[in-house]
């Protein structure tokens, strides 16, 4: 397996096999981290093949500061930002926090919620209908595993606003869980 440095070193030198090798390697991660932000799936692939375009044209400004993992998840993050702000025409994303409070009056009634097959397809309905912001430390964070530095870097939010999302995206979780399993008994 090929060292960061040798794949960027061999994309740079005109290599397409090793891009090719470093699509696969983060297509994963691309994919999830865009499907978690832009959750109209026509455009996932777009905006996911968007990102790959930019890392290449981006990628010889990479310095090594960073892992390439956490430079890629940085690319695909603003790509599915700047998406979303086409998409949606709103001039700042930030508004979408302010929707947690509408969060708790979702359309679903405890009989609905009931007929879920198991608690993980309901945990992950629940991070879908979270505010946009809230949902992308918690997935950085416990199902990407960056650390707070990381989505630092990553996002441009400040460490504190970082671990203030995800206490408070863990909360919002928390309550609708404590509901789905109340109504399991």
């Amino acid at each position: 397996m090929l060292t960061e440095q040798e794949i960027v070193s061999r994309i740079l030198n005109g290599d397409l096999n090793a891009f090719k090798v470093l699509v696969k390697q983060y297509e994963r991660l691309v994919t999830h981290m865009v499907n978690r932000l832009v959750q109209n799936k026509e455009d996932t692939e777009d905006v996911c093949q968007d990102v790959f375009i930019r890392v290449y044209k981006y990628l010889p400004g990479f310095k090594f500061q960073s892992k390439l993992s956490t430079w890629i998840a940085q690319i695909a993050y603003g790509t599915a930002v700047n998406h979303l702000k086409k998409v949606s025409g709103k001039k700042n994303l930030t508004d979408d926090i302010a929707d947690f409070e509408n969060y708790h009056k979702t359309s679903d009634n405890p009989e609905s919620i009931l007929t879920k097959k198991n608690t993980s397809a309901f945990v992950h309905q629940q991070i879908e209908q979270l505010p946009v912001h809230y949902r992308t430390v918690l997935t950085l964070y416990h199902l990407n595993e960056f650390s707070y530095a990381e989505i630092e870097e990553i996002t441009g939010m400040p460490e504190g606003t970082v671990k203030n999302y995800l206490f408070r995206a863990r909360k919002l979780l928390k309550e609708k869980l404590e509901l789905y399993i109340k109504y399991q008994e």
